[in-house]
């Protein structure tokens, strides 16, 4: 026998009162004591619980039954469900948070506000395991104790893993539009465009540039001319 069938109780009380099984029977195939399914033939046990045909919920045949009453040592088999339900998908509910870890979760969603400025709400709440009620009042500066919240890392708190942090701020930066940086009009120019290209010189004269006419060269004065013009003054006074 693998499993018990749905409602064993309720089971065993349509058995006894339907078939010829034996106490053994019924108990091995609802995972009860035969004692238990002798209290329900006599009416001390389950009095108040309606039968449940197992027959109608496809647990078991009429051929299965009537051939273990043939034979007292044949154990009841549960038929096998020819309909295959899907398995249900699991909901991932709330992050559960430590008693002694839960009054980190202010600083831990403060620590997110200020750095990770681009998680919404829902990402903040699955990472710190908090209410929209809590964040909004953090957020809002509203909160009973803001005044004595300090930024914390929910990584260093034990709250998250960095990989599941990580993956929340790379989900957060795909969704954020990208930001086209658009050219100022009193940017500063480049130096190819501010700076005067010259030629490279080829002569001496490019280089120091043209030498300047000289001077005519004046007459060779006469010494004894100008000493006797300076006699000349002293005479004079």
């Amino acid at each position: 026998m693998n499993t018990a069938p749905l409602m064993p109780k309720a089971t065993a009380v349509w058995l006894v009162e339907n078939t010829s099984l034996t106490f053994d029977q019924i108990a091995n195939f609802c995972k009860l004591h035969p004692l238990e399914v002798k209290g329900i033939a006599d009416g001390e046990v389950a009095s108040g619980i309606k039968g449940h045909d197992p027959i109608t919920s496809g647990q078991l045949t009429r051929e299965e039954i009537a051939a273990c009453e043939k034979n007292s040592s044949r154990q009841l088999q549960l038929a096998q469900s020819k309909v295959r339900l899907p398995e249900a998908p699991r909901k991932r509910g709330a992050r559960y948070t430590p008693l002694s870890r839960r009054q980190d979760r202010p600083n831990a969603i403060l620590w997110l506000i200020r750095n990770h400025p681009e998680l919404k709400d829902a990402q903040i709440m699955r990472l710190a395991g908090t209410t929209k009620t809590t964040l909004q009042a953090i957020r809002n500066r509203t909160h009973w104790n803001s005044a004595a919240l300090t930024p914390a890392d929910p990584v260093t708190l034990g709250l998250c893993s960095q990989i599941d942090l990580d993956f929340e701020v790379n989900r957060a930066a795909k969704d954020r539009p990208h930001h086209v940086e658009e050219p100022h009009a009193d940017a500063l120019l480049p130096a190819e465009a501010t700076t005067r290209r010259y030629d490279e010189p080829r002569t001496e004269a490019d280089v120091f540039g043209a030498p300047s006419p000289k001077a005519p060269e004046e007459d060779d004065v006469d010494v004894d001319s100008v000493f006797a013009s300076l006699k000349d003054l002293k005479t004079r006074e």
